[in-house]
């Protein structure tokens, strides 16, 4: 079979959203041509729209298939998507670009994402206009209890605060913020409908930091109902997640393209485990665990037997806590979830019945679970999974891990497969669990910096990361028979939240 070429237009230029979906597929009969990074914007500043319009259209002309961001197309990125003053007649123009792609080449499969614009809980402009600093806090309740009132479900307390809150939030403020709301709206229901016309094939509307009330779960209410009327539920998902989407738009594409459907069997660390409902989300895990197997081209399956591959989802039995919070004493993790039978299920299958077994870890917020970290290597399973994810969201774990198991599938342990199981055990567990809390609470503040503004992306800061995550693998990940180096550390947004890594993992 000849190389196939997918097009991808990242979400931003992160790696976990410019490089993941090209690391996985590297070693397949696949060839995803992706934008100068240099084109991608940085953060809050926005990627060259026009410029990254004109490349898509290009590349697409001779591709089997493409996988878009509509908030990059549209905006130049996520956080851009936040911070702009397009009007619904720019929206619609960039859109029309799509229409060109599709005109020019009938045959493309094109698969979209478009977030439902996010309202965090707390006061911080570092992903958020300026003013989200001050009034974040203040907009994100005003939604809240607005939200509830309207459904008769609001307290006399929250009535109370809700008034507290309008004697400040100042009118500009609030006009600016739902100004943006609307037009970024418009385009989601924009974007349903080129979905009804067929232009996209397949599109996934993730709700990034998603609450059950709020301006967020009210815009959702208005796309499903979108949906409805425009007949496009099977061919658009609206779930919770964000970074991980690119991952999940890629297989979908491979699994359609080959005519495969892995029926994939979750397995929980605990009876509670399917009923949690992780932080920064909005339902049971076990209903996200569906939506990101389907998303992906996939069905569950009833029984391991059935199953193509069996996914560990390491969970707690009850509430979720940050990573940062490990090893937690609570019930939920120390009595109400069994991760020892889990380890010991999971290399009982490989073993006995040769099945292919991948781990969710979502048993933190932000961060993999050290605990199973020890098990899978003690047990010598640590390199055999079919993949492994353990940071950010539950979904971004969910869609990330799912993506590189149904990979391996089809092709394989290849050296990217290894590679990549590398960087998920260095940057989930070594950096997100281990590493970062640490420098954060110590060597960056005694240095002057902060968690959100240290001394750039190859600074210090950076050279720290990559000798703490050095020291991590040799004592937690390096096995008797594979080694993992770490090649290079950046930090992409000038911040302690995330870090750019490359790792390989090399045979002894």
């Amino acid at each position: 079979m000849n190389s196939v070429k997918i097009v991808y237009l990242p979400l931003d230029e992160r790696p976990c959203n410019y490089d993941f979906p090209a690391l996985l597929v590297k070693d397949t009969k696949i060839t995803m041509v992706r934008p100068s990074l240099e084109w991608m914007g940085r953060k809050k500043q926005p990627g060259n729209t026009d410029q990254l319009g004109a490349w898509l259209q290009e590349e697409c002309r001779d591709a089997y298939g493409a996988v878009v961001s509509l908030d990059t197309l549209l905006y130049g990125g996520i956080v851009p998507s936040r911070l702009h003053d397009l009007d619904e007649a720019a929206i619609r123009q960039r859109m029309e670009r799509l229409r060109e792609v599709k005109r020019e080449n009938p045959d493309l499969k094109l698969f979209a994402m478009h977030l439902i614009m996010r309202c965090p809980q707390y006061s911080s402009s570092d992903e958020e206009p300026e003013y989200y600093g001050v009034y974040g806090r203040e907009i994100f309740r005003k939604g809240y209890i607005s939200h509830r009132m309207e459904l008769g479900l609001a307290s006399e307390a929250e009535l109370e605060e809700l008034r507290a809150i309008e004697a400040v939030l100042p009118q500009e403020v609030e006009d600016d913020y739902l100004g943006r709301r609307l037009v970024n709206l418009s385009a989601n229901q924009l974007a349903l409908r080129y979905v009804e016309e067929g232009i996209i094939d397949f599109m996934i509307v993730p709700q990034d930091d998603s609450a059950p009330y709020g301006w967020t779960a009210k815009d959702q209410q208005l796309l499903r109902s979108e949906m409805s009327h425009r007949n496009t539920e099977l061919h658009a998902l609206m779930y919770p997640g964000a970074d991980e989407a690119g991952c999940t738009l890629t297989i979908r594409m491979i699994n359609e393209m080959n005519g495969d459907m892995p029926l994939v069997y979750p397995r929980y660390a605990g009876a509670g485990s399917p009923f949690v409902i992780p932080l920064y989300e909005d339902r049971p895990l076990s209903e996200s665990v569906k939506y990101q197997i389907l998303a992906a081209g996939g069905q569950v399956a009833s029984s391991a037997q059935e199953a193509d591959i069996i996914l560990l989802v390491n969970a707690p039995g009850a509430e979720m806590v940050e990573s940062n919070d490990q090893p937690s004493t609570g019930s939920s993790y120390q009595v109400l979830r069994n991760i020892v039978e889990l380890v010991e299920y999971g290399k009982f299958m490989m073993k006995r019945f040769g099945k292919p077994v991948a781990v969710a870890d979502v048993a933190y917020a932000n961060g993999g679970d050290l605990q199973l970290l020890k098990l899978l290597r003690q047990q010598g399973i640590l390199f055999d999974l079919s993949g492994y994810a353990g940071w950010n969201t539950s979904s971004n774990t969910l869609g990330t891990v799912i993506a590189q198991m149904m990979l391996y599938l089809r092709y394989g342990k290849t050296k990217a497969h290894m590679d990549f199981l590398a960087l998920r055990y260095t940057e989930d567990l070594g950096y997100c669990t281990a590493v970062r809390r640490s420098l954060t609470d110590n060597e960056v503040q005694a240095m002057g910096y902060s968690y959100f503004n240290i001394d750039g992306e190859r600074g210090q800061i950076a050279g720290l990361v990559k000798e703490r995550l050095a020291q991590f693998v040799r004592g937690h990940v390096d096995t008797d028979d594979i080694r993992v180096e770490i090649m290079d550390v950046y930090m992409p947004w000038n911040r302690m939240f995330e870090t750019g890594v490359t790792v390989k993992a090399i045979e002894k």
